[in-house]
C-alpha cells in the first residue's frame, strides 16, 4: 500500500507540474476562483512561502533523510492508517526532490515547480499531499491510532503482560499461570 500510494501521488504531482510548465509557461495567473485559488508557473528555490532560498541543497538534503526516515517508518507499522499517512507525507517530499535534482543547475540546488495560487503563497499537488498527511497525522494522534501493533512478552517474564514494540507495557489481565 505504501508503494501504492506513493507512485500514484507522484504521478499526479509529476503531471501537474508537466501540465503548468507547458500551459502557465507564459506568466499569466489563471483564475480560478477570483483572487482565491488561481493558477500561475513560479520556480521556488527554497522551502514552504520561499524561505530557505539560499540553502536549497540542505533542503534537498533533508528531503533525503526524511525519504528514508519515512520508509523505515512505514516498514515497522502495521497500522494501515499510518502507512497511509506516512506515504502521502514520503510522496510529498519526493515530489519536490524530484524537482530539486531535475531541475538542478548545480548539485541539488534546482527548483521546484510550483503552480496553485492561494492568493497568499503559490504551492503544487506535493504541497498538498504534505499538508494532507500532516492533518492525518493530527487525526490519527487525537484519534489515539496505535502506530505498532502490540506483542507479547516472553512467557518467563512472569508478569503476563503485553508490550508495545517502543518498549513501553500495556495493563492486559493474566492468564492462568501467569503466562502472557
Amino acid at each position: 500500500m505504501f508503494i501504492a500510494v506513493i507512485a500514484v501521488c507522484v504521478i499526479l504531482d509529476r503531471v501537474s507540474k508537466l501540465a503548468a510548465l507547458r500551459y502557465l509557461a507564459d506568466g499569466r495567473r489563471v483564475s480560478v476562483l477570483g483572487n482565491v485559488l488561481g493558477l500561475k508557473l513560479l520556480f521556488n528555490p527554497g522551502a514552504s512561502l520561499g524561505m530557505g532560498s539560499g540553502a536549497t541543497p540542505a533542503i534537498a538534503l533533508l528531503a533525503c533523510a526524511a525519504c528514508i526516515l519515512l520508509c523505515v517508518a512505514a516498514w515497522r507499522t502495521e497500522s494501515m492508517a499510518w502507512t497511509v499517512a506516512l506515504a502521502l507525507c514520503c510522496a510529498g517530499a519526493l515530489g519536490n526532490l524530484i524537482d530539486r535534482v531535475y531541475y538542478a543547475t548545480g548539485v541539488l540546488n534546482g527548483k521546484v515547480v510550483d503552480f496553485i495560487d492561494y492568493g497568499w503563497s503559490i504551492g503544487n499537488v506535493a504541497d498538498v499531499e504534505l499538508f494532507v498527511a500532516a492533518v492525518v497525522v493530527v487525526v490519527l494522534v487525537l484519534a489515539d491510532v496505535p502506530y505498532a501493533a502490540r506483542r507479547k512478552k516472553p512467557a518467563d517474564d512472569g508478569d503476563g503482560g503485553d508490550v508495545m514494540l517502543d518498549g513501553s507495557h500495556a495493563d492486559f489481565p493474566q492468564r492462568e499461570g501467569g503466562a502472557a
